[in-house]
């Protein structure tokens, strides 16, 4: 049965104000304070993170690029001319609740140190700029009278605190002369300020804890719990907190533990002029992955340096929210699983429903391990029809008309004879062909379908001292694509490499390169292959890769 604050979230209009969930999540009950708000939150899925400043007005990354691109005492005086006279606290909240968002969380203070609500900890702060309106407290009033519930995002770095031991750029330098404990007073006292000014808070989204050890984390999230005890809070606060945060990649199946992939809508956090923004088919496949493994996903926005969330974004998450309005209740309030996601197909579950979304369709028929009960009804709810057959160990289900590659998302809707929630989640077998020169050990768990699994907890491993290397993949069928995304597990030991398509027997190459990292990216003209293959002629160590992505051409 789903709890009176899951009709909260879910349904078309309120049928409980946030303050009223608030009063159920402090009633007492067993277990933790905040058991029934981390619940909430939960089944609600799908939140707003933005990341905005005075840094919007150079379109460079956010606390980052201080002392990077941007020198020190330039990017400090940034808030002098910041004057955002477009803010719009209610626009920017509709935009949300348009894209089917049940909560933000707005960064207050990043690594940079400028503070967007009126502090009395210090001057640096959105007050002391000429906008000199209150930008925390206009969100919060406007999410409690639309609805969304609130949340905000404080660093525990301050690059530009002097009694932070480090500074720019990117926390690298040590200072000469620092005081962690006089900070720690500091940051406790601005996070007061938040909690009690513009509290009741869902979630105190915590980040970058330099310097803090598990127990100054601990004392850091005791602190906050003693001024709201129900308050949800992050891993990042040096200590484990109440849920995991992976950071620009979907999180890996995990149902015992909550967690929440925070991602961009763009490239880069902050606002950047012309920034590459992900496709509907990126976003949707997103949320249905990160739904699918049982997680959140804390979609990033970075506003102008007008105050208005780009247009082409707005549009973009409103077109989010109208696939919600459809197929939501695939989503909200649902479980993952019970078949654990693959780039291929992710499943959701609720009551004796499941839900399969077909993401990457490999044919009419997507094959399935067996479940141990039986389905009794089935629907395509993205229209056509299926076949469901449970025979010989497999699911198999046959869609007709067969989905297009560029199809979104098709889902079909399995009734079981009892409980989907009971069932034990189950991996599914790769059908990925791919191979490799070198694998590490021989052993199955750093095989190369490791590296195409969309998986960022598995990778293709190979043996220590190899120099070389070479990782391949076979598609069945030529694809148009038009680029390619690398992630290197350990970010510096591929030294030289060449990208390459198969052409009869010759292997030809597309483009070729130096060093890959950890986020490496390549566009080019669109080409028709079948089997491609990295090449790595140069490596200082055994090659590790995390995952290779085949971008389509769209």
């Amino acid at each position: 049965m789903k709890s009176s604050l899951l009709v909260w979230a879910v349904a078309g209009s309120l049928a409980l104000s946030f303050a009223e969930s608030i009063a159920m999540a402090a009633a007492p009950a067993s277990g933790p304070q905040n058991a029934a708000r981390l619940e909430w939150w939960r089944q609600a899925r799908f939140g707003m993170f933005i990341h905005w400043g005075p840094v919007s007005l150079k379109g460079t990354e956010i606390g980052w690029s201080r002392g990077a691109e941007i020198p020190i005492a330039e990017y400090d005086r940034l808030y002098q001319h910041f004057n955002p006279t477009n803010f719009d606290a209610e626009a920017w909240v509709k935009t949300a609740g348009d894209a089917g968002m049940k909560y933000m969380v707005f960064t207050t203070k990043h690594h940079d140190g400028f503070c967007m609500w009126d502090t009395a900890q210090t001057e640096h702060n959105v007050m002391h700029s000429p906008f000199g309106r209150d930008v925390v407290k206009e969100l919060a009033g406007a999410c409690r009278r639309q609805g969304v519930a609130f949340g905000t995002y404080y660093s525990v770095c301050d690059w530009h605190h002097p009694d932070f031991p480090r500074t720019s750029p990117g926390g690298s330098v040590q200072r000469q002369a620092s005081n962690l404990d006089r900070y720690e007073q500091y940051l406790r006292a601005e996070v007061s300020e938040l909690v009690t000014h513009y509290g009741p808070l869902l979630v105190m989204w915590f980040d970058v804890p330099q310097e803090f050890s598990p127990q100054r984390g601990q004392g850091l999230i005791d602190f906050t719990r003693a001024l709201q005890p129900d308050i949800i809070i992050n891993d990042r606060s040096g200590a484990a907190g109440d849920f995991d945060t992976p950071e620009q990649r979907v999180g890996k199946f995990q149902d015992q533990r909550p967690w929440e992939t925070c991602m961009t809508i763009c490239r880069q956090w902050a606002w950047k002029p012309n920034d590459e923004m992900k496709s509907l088919r990126e976003c949707i496949q997103t949320l249905v992955l990160c739904a699918g493994g049982d997680g959140n996903l804390l979609f990033n926005v970075g506003p102008m340096p007008d105050g208005r969330i780009e247009p082409r974004q707005v549009q973009r998450l409103q077109e989010m929210g109208a696939w919600l309005k459809q197929y939501g209740h695939s989503i909200y309030g649902t479980r993952g699983g019970p078949w654990k996601p693959t780039r291929t197909a992710a499943s959701t579950r609720d009551g004796n429903t499941i839900f399969v979304h077909v993401l990457r369709p490999e044919g009419a028929t997507l094959t399935l391990p067996d479940i141990p009960s039986r389905i009794v009804r089935s629907q395509v709810l993205t229209g056509g029809s299926a076949q469901v057959t449970q025979q010989g160990g497999q699911l198999a289900i046959t869609l007709s008309p067969a989905p297009s590659p560029s199809d979104i998302d098709s889902i079909v809707r399995l009734e079981l004879e009892g409980s989907a929630m009971d069932l034990k989640p189950v991996a599914t077998p790769s059908s990925i062909k791919a191979t490799a020169s070198n694998v590490f050990q021989n052993m199955e768990e750093y095989s190369p379908d490791k590296a195409f699994d969309a998986d960022p907890e598995t990778r293709w491993a190979t043996d220590a001292g190899t120099r070389q290397a070479w990782i391949a993949i076979d598609l069945g069928s030529p694809k148009r694509l038009s680029g390619v995304r690398i992630h290197e597990e350990y970010a510096g030991r591929v030294q030289r490499f060449e990208f390459q398509r198969k052409e009869g027997s010759e292997w030809k190459t597309i483009f070729s390169g130096a060093t890959l990292g950890r986020d490496f990216s390549r566009q080019f003209p669109p080409i028709m292959a079948r089997e491609l293959r990295l090449n790595i002629l140069e490596a200082t160590e055994g090659p590790t890769l995390s995952e290779i992505e085949l971008v389509a051409d769209k």
